[in-house]
């Protein structure tokens, strides 16, 4: 299963109204962590019940503890963007 399935699936977890992985390791090729055929770098933007109230760092903790087998794996870093339902 590729990185990309491991972290919708596990993110799919928080019930999302959106969720959206982009693989952006082609940009960072070249750069430390990249390894070649990607799934290194990711971009989560996440809309999700789950996060309403909470911190942007409490929301991030909440995602990267989610995805902390893949971070000890392959991906070397993770842009999040999560959000509750109704935030601009």
């Amino acid at each position: 299963m590729s990185y990309r399935t491991r972290i919708e699936t596990k993110l799919r977890t928080l019930s999302p109204e959106s969720l959206e992985v982009i693989d952006e390791s082609e940009n960072h090729r070249g750069h430390g962590g990249y390894r070649e055929g990607g799934e290194t770098h990711f971009r989560v933007r996440i809309v999700a019940a789950a996060f309403a109230g909470a911190t942007r760092l409490a929301r991030h903790r909440i995602v990267n503890d989610l995805l902390a087998d893949e971070l000890k794996e392959r991906v070397h870093a993770l842009a999040i963007e999560a959000k509750a339902p109704g935030e601009a």
